[in-house]
């Protein structure tokens, strides 16, 4: 016995190897790669995977934002930074691989919602599913006997399905009435459908985010441009101190309109009782005129913190401010090499800048100078050094450190206009030289160089702002799907759907024929308030039928399942 049994498990055996697997070939190959990519489980994964991809773009610099640091991230790391470069983490938003995830999310959310839509299409246009054999098996359910208060007769059971069809109406389900002329009608009913509609919304208004973000990031630019008090800017290409256009934006495409600065306001903490605080700038706004176009009249704006100004769909952001000392510098050979405004950086909260000047027309040798302003320059007695004891103008002073020799400019390498390459210039006077740094202040406005190079004056001081110009069209609509996002969330939240039957029986009791009523709820997924809908639904029908008699009929409930039920 055990020899016959082991011979037939080995026929199986054989037969089982012998079963040849159809190939899945290269359609469906395709057909299971698009129903993995279009699972809604891939879809998360995808835009948990775009999270984490956005983060090199924060931790590194991004050359599109400033390629002079991409460039010194190089220099300073030189085994990592061209494999990093290679990777392409110093281009993270317009890389081959962030670009990847960004379109399979987005093909995986469309592969995601068209079908759910269509389906959920054919279930809206659908009866209610049809109406259980036992109502009593439901989560939720009851039993109304109707008529019996009086000598009242029984009511027609087609007239109460009727009525209880319009009950349900006005608690927003969609019924369907069946089984007319039989011994037992019914009406089906359904609510929450709109809970489906929310879910689809919010996908579809995250594809939107996705659309109109790119769409942005193409067709848009940003721009920042650095004015003194009293210029003009045209909005050029030639204008801007750095540029960042979209992937597809034309700069022929920019709009001629001029901003100037009229004037420019600071209000600093004057608290007394605030030492920690005192000279904290608490609020700073620009006055400007905009020409919208060339040729009209120019309108007057207010420009300040988080309070952009928008100029033919450019919002116009101001992003910071500081002092430009305006200083002329004449060369060796008596002749003015350069005059104006020059722009520092801000180091502390009492406005201590540092500042760069190159002069490359300086004759016989060009001149770079970096130094210091002082907006209130005082002498500290414990250190004995020049400091500034105010962030507001009260005894401005420049300390200049002053270099000769060839700026590196001739050759045409960008180079960084706030910083100065000493390398290959010499020493004139800084605080390491004999003569120390020179400084010039209203009171001791003018000095001669070392040398025999020239002079270098201090004339002036105004104030400048630094502007943010950024057009991105795919804002509005990255706003509107937002909104429609968090709409289709709180419709996915909030609204249940939920299932409800009614069945009409005509039964007789010791009183005569009596209708029973029973209805059961039933709710797709969690419904914390499908025990109130059972109360407020009884409190409907009992009191719809008060007049013949209404009572909980536990006990006809099974004499009723005994009858025959039509059931869809």
């Amino acid at each position: 016995m055990a020899r016959r049994s082991d011979v037939r498990r080995k026929d199986k055996q054989k037969a089982s190897s012998e079963v040849a697997v159809p190939a899945l070939g290269v359609w469906g190959m395709l057909r299971w790669a698009w129903s993995q990519l279009t699972r809604m489980n891939t879809a998360l994964f995808l835009l948990l995977l775009l999270a984490v991809a956005a983060v090199p773009g924060s931790v590194f610099p991004q050359r599109v934002q400033d390629p002079s640091a991409v460039n010194a991230y190089i220099e300073a790391n030189p085994t990592t930074g061209p494999i990093l470069d290679k990777l392409q983490f110093f281009d993270v938003f317009s890389s081959v691989w962030f670009s990847a995830i960004y379109l399979l999310l987005f093909i995986s959310l469309v592969g995601c919602v068209i079908p759910r839509a269509r389906k959920h299409w054919q279930a809206w246009r659908a009866e209610p599913p049809r109406t259980p054999a036992r109502l009593q098996r439901l989560p939720v359910s009851r039993s109304l006997e109707l008529g019996g208060r009086d000598g009242a007769p029984a009511p027609d059971p087609e007239e109460v399905i009727e009525r209880a069809a319009q009950i349900l109406k006005k608690r927003r389900y969609r019924v369907h009435v069946r089984d007319l002329g039989t011994t037992a009608p019914s009406v089906g009913a359904e609510r929450g459908m709109w809970k489906e509609v929310g879910n689809i919304l919010f996908h579809l208004a995250l594809v939107g985010i996705l659309v109109f973000a790119a769409y942005g990031s193409m067709f848009g630019f940003k721009g920042q441009k650095i004015l003194t008090v009293g210029d003009t800017f045209a909005n050029s290409l030639i204008s801007y101190d750095s540029f960042t256009p979209g992937s597809n934006y034309n700069a022929d495409w920019l709009e001629p309109f001029t901003i100037r600065v009229d004037d420019f306001n600071v209000e600093y903490n004057r608290d007394t009782t605030d030492p920690e605080n005192f000279g904290v700038p608490l609020h700073y706004e620009a006055d400007v005129s905009i020409t919208d176009s060339p040729g009209e009249r120019a309108r007057q704006e207010v420009l300040s913190v988080n309070r952009p100004v928008e100029i033919d769909g450019v919002n116009a952001y101001l992003i910071g401010n500081g002092y430009s000392p305006v200083v002329r510098v004449t060369d060796g050979e008596g002749n003015v090499a350069y005059e104006g405004p020059v722009v520092t950086v801000p180091e502390d909260t009492s406005n201590i800048s540092a500042f760069t000047l190159k002069v490359p027309d300086a004759e016989p040798e060009q001149l770079g100078f970096s130094g210091t302003f002082l907006p209130t320059a005082w002498t500290d007695e414990e250190t004995g050094q020049l400091t500034s004891a105010d962030p507001d103008l009260g005894n401005p002073a420049l300390v200049l450190s002053v270099y000769s020799g060839d700026l590196g400019l001739d050759d045409g390498t960008p180079q960084n206009v706030y910083v100065l390459d000493v390398n290959n210039l010499d020493e004139v006077a800084s605080p390491m030289t004999e003569g120390g740094p020179i400084t010039l202040s209203e009171s001791n406005p003018k000095a001669e160089l070392p040398n025999g190079l020239g002079t270098v004056e201090y004339l002036d001081t105004v104030r400048y702002v630094g502007l943010d110009l950024n057009y991105d069209p795919g804002t509005r609509g990255v706003f509107i799907s937002f909104c429609l996002a968090f709409l289709g969330l709180i419709m996915s939240l909030f609204i249940v759907r939920r299932r409800a039957w009614v069945r009409v029986n005509t039964v007789e009791t010791a009183d005569g024929p009596r209708v029973l009523l029973q209805y059961g709820l039933l709710a797709r997924g969690e419904d914390p308030r499908l025990v109130a809908e059972d109360n407020a639904l009884a409190d409907l029908f009992t009191g719809e039928w008060e007049q013949i008699g209404v009572r909980d009929s536990e006990a006809v409930t099974t004499a009723a399942a005994r009858q025959p039920a039509a059931a869809e």
